[in-house]
């Protein structure tokens, strides 16, 4: 039975929904905004919340529990130097979600996940000899 048990199972194995989730996280954390299905987004959100506010914190051992999550240490580093500083003054819900409509080809939900008022360095464009 399931009582109070929560989450997606999104048709994936345990191994691979968490290697699914540190993905997303991963290529959220790397590129501010992605587009997924709603259901990926809505349990993206459930993921990444709890370690943004972990990298408010900005210790040794929150460090280290981001790690357990996301591997990559390029990655968590972004977070807990850029994405975790933004949000000092932010209590919770840092992630948008914002429905778009449907995929053509399988007419599943899709939506961006972004964060909230992330203060992001504009690109400047690279100049070019010509």
């Amino acid at each position: 039975m399931r009582h109070n048990k929560s989450g997606r199972k999104l048709g994936r194995k345990t191994a691979h929904r968490k290697a699914l989730m540190s993905n997303l996280a991963s290529a959220l954390i790397t590129h501010k905004k992605i587009k997924t299905t709603d259901a990926k987004a809505k349990e993206l959100r459930m993921f990444i919340e709890p370690l943004v506010t972990k990298a408010k914190k900005g210790d040794v051992h929150s460090r280290r529990m981001v790690l357990k999550k996301i591997r990559h240490k390029k990655i968590v580093r972004e977070l807990f130097d850029n994405i975790g500083p933004s949000f000092a003054e932010r209590k919770g819900g840092y992630t948008r979600i914002t429905k778009l409509g449907f995929r053509d080809n399988d007419c599943a939900p899709i939506s961006i996940i972004e964060f909230v008022d992330l203060l992001v360095a504009p690109v400047s464009p690279v100049e070019t000899k010509e």
